[in-house]
């Protein structure tokens, strides 16, 4: 699967695609809102609207609701390589772990792909897809 592909078209802002079933994805979710206090980011889960129009040309890089995406100029990055690219946006101390890129990325995505076969036994699955209830910045998307 590859960490990157091309969209067609206008850049959209920075959109960051979750598992919304997922606890500790959504956890990520609402972490990554507190601490984006300039209001980059704005984020959907992988399973509703949002993302599936998303998704549709981000489709050479996406095989499933493994992984995370970052839709960013234009572009769609996967695992490892959006987490990175997520934390480099953010203020200190966050960016310092963009260093983690000079890591190959199949070591990198390794490490990623062990989490995400344990995410639901280790931290559980939601009923139903996460949206905060409480969005007053309008930053989740359906």
């Amino acid at each position: 699967m590859a960490a990157e592909s091309r969209l067609s078209g206008e850049k959209p802002e920075p959109m960051v695609l979750f598992d919304g079933f997922c606890k500790f994805c959504g956890g990520f979710a609402s972490w990554l809102v507190r601490r984006d206090r300039c209001g980059l980011f704005r984020l959907a889960p992988l399973q509703g609207e949002t993302a599936g129009k998303l998704l549709s040309a981000c489709k050479d890089s996406i095989t499933g609701i493994d992984t995370i995406v970052l839709v960013e100029g234009g572009r769609c990055f996967t695992r490892s390589t959006a987490v990175l690219r997520i934390l480099k946006s953010l203020p200190r101390p966050w960016p310092v772990l963009y260093l983690l890129i000079a890591v190959p990325r199949p070591v990198r995505d390794f490490v990623y792909d062990i989490i995400t076969r344990l995410r639901y036994r280790l931290f559980g699955r939601r009923d139903k897809c996460y949206l905060p209830e409480n969005d007053p910045a309008g930053r989740f998307l359906p």
